[in-house]
């Protein structure tokens, strides 16, 4: 056990079960040797960016528990593929992990998941690049001692193609003199990520004039002998770590409580800023019933092919409230939704899971809610019938969000089970859809789930009046007594507290 930076941290090895102290650097802190004996020697821990050309090597695990902001989480390295880094999360109590791989991550946006995913990366003495465009500052670190740190004097203008969201990338190709054929300019030293993105020195045109401070367009702008040092001591494959805040957005005043709801748990929310409208216990992880299942979409809108016909073993462990798929050899994917979202089945859950791989499929429910900052949620199954698939509102309104914003056909399905576009694929009729909420005709999307563990538990989006503006309001309910009486009663806080 050693301290640094305030905090104590020890790592374990799973197959030796021997504490095993390793060097790191706490930003701000001086670069420094830990004052302790190692017990490995460094070439026993390969740095990510020697990882072309060498072969793959299994060196376990390690978990990095008790880093502060964490709260019950930590964070593990996975060594077995050098090629590609894996920061995962894990939950000490449960040990369940789900990796965080290359692209965008909508967690990493946050303060303290971005500095633990850093500090894992510094003490298990990797080599990579770290852009905090929240604080204008990237920093280079080779075999988890900082070797070069800059300001970042200029980046791509706010939702261009150069506006790199934060994330886990790697470098895929360096160019001393990269032309970018749209901006017309040469950028000195670029390091490009995820295709479009790109760390550089500062900008020329043809000939060698420098552009003008107020050029919008091109990548992460550093100083040129800053850019050059680091590009000549880097590899193609080196991990780089992007931080970026959300942008600030108005807030509405925040009711912590309304009178009269049953769920203990409950929230209301506008979709678009993130401003809380009421809300109580938001971040308790407790039972969520067939509110799963809108991860289930998720995934398998992601992951699978939405035209193929799957073939159906019809599940024996899982019981639905309207049994369609027993008598079926085969059903399309499309229809599958429609069972999933509109009548809640419990078969297609399980089917649509099944033709992915069952345990695959439910790791990547797990990866999925990770990477769009539900971080306090945990999935056992596709159809929520265990007791052990938690969320919290926090997160579940995150997921509403994600939804709404870049697939929106799924909470489409939940209201009328189509998607405007596509027909021909009714192969199920008069089905019964459980979403409706009676005498609400605001409803614009929802799930319901309900299980003994969980109670009644809803995810819906509203088109309420706000202020004189049309506004989407998304409902959380978890651990419900009446759903409709509780979306009533928070409609009408909303109602009387903000309509003018």
């Amino acid at each position: 056990m050693f301290k640094k930076a305030g905090r104590s941290v020890r790592l374990f090895s799973y197959s030796e079960d021997q504490p095993n102290e390793l060097r790191g650097l706490l930003i701000p802190k001086v670069v420094r040797e830990a004052e302790v004996a190692r017990s490995r020697s460094r070439g026993s821990f390969l740095s990510l960016a020697g990882a072309a050309g060498f072969p793959l090597m299994a060196l376990g695990l390690f978990a990095f528990v008790a880093f502060a902001g964490m709260q019950s989480y930590g964070l593990l390295i996975a060594r077995a593929q050098l090629a590609s880094p894996t920061i995962t999360i894990m939950d000490p109590a449960t040990f369940a992990k789900v990796s965080l791989g290359y692209g965008p991550q909508v967690a990493l946006s946050q303060d303290s998941f971005f500095t633990n995913t850093r500090d894992a990366l510094i003490e298990g003495s990797q080599t990579f690049v770290e852009v905090d465009l929240s604080a204008n500052m990237l920093r280079y670190f080779k075999d988890g001692v900082l070797a070069e740190s800059t300001e970042i004097l200029a980046v791509g203008a706010e939702g261009s193609w150069w506006d790199a969201p934060s994330g886990l990338y790697k470098v895929e190709k360096m160019t001393e003199q990269e032309f970018s054929t749209v901006a017309q300019v040469y950028l000195p030293w670029a390091l490009t990520f995820e295709g479009n993105y790109a760390i550089h020195g500062w900008p020329e045109y043809p000939g060698g004039a420098g552009v003008g401070g107020d050029f919008t367009q091109g990548g992460i702008r550093i100083d040129t002998e800053k850019a050059k040092a680091i590009f000549e001591s880097i590899d193609v494959g080196v991990p780089v770590l992007v931080h970026k805040k959300p942008s600030e957005v108005e807030r509405f005043t925040y009711e912590p409580t309304v009178q009269g709801v049953t769920a203990p748990h409950y929230l209301i929310a506008d979709i678009e800023t993130g401003s809380i409208l009421a809300a109580s216990e938001l971040d308790d992880p407790v039972p969520i019933a067939s509110v799963t299942k809108l991860m289930t979409a998720v995934v398998a809108a992601e992951k699978m092919n939405l035209d193929s016909r799957v073939q159906v073993t019809s599940p024996t462990f899982v019981h639905s409230l309207i049994p369609r798929l027993s008598e079926r050899a085969s059903v399309s994917m499309y229809s599958l939704f429609q069972l999933l979202l509109v009548e809640s089945s419990n078969e297609a859950a399980e089917v649509i899971a099944g033709e992915y791989g069952r345990d695959a499929f439910i790791s990547e429910m797990n990866r999925k809610s990770k990477q769009i900052g539900m971080l306090q949620t945990q999935f056992v199954d596709p159809s929520g019938i265990g007791p052990e698939n938690l969320s919290t509102l926090t997160d579940l309104f995150r997921l509403a969000q994600y939804i709404h914003h870049s697939r929106q056909f799924i909470f489409d399905i939940t209201i009328d089970g189509r998607i405007a576009s596509i027909s021909g694929f009714d192969e199920f009729v008069d089905l019964h859809n459980f979403n409706g909420v009676q005498d609400v005709d605001n409803l614009v999307g929802g799930k319901v789930g309900e299980t003994l563990a969980a109670g009644k538990t809803f995810v819906s989006l509203h088109e309420v009046n706000i202020q004189g503006s049309k506004r989407t309001v998304a409902i959380v309910l978890l651990g419900s007594e009446s759903r409709t009486e509780d979306v009533h009663t928070l409609l009408g806080f909303v109602e009387s507290q903000y309509r003018h």
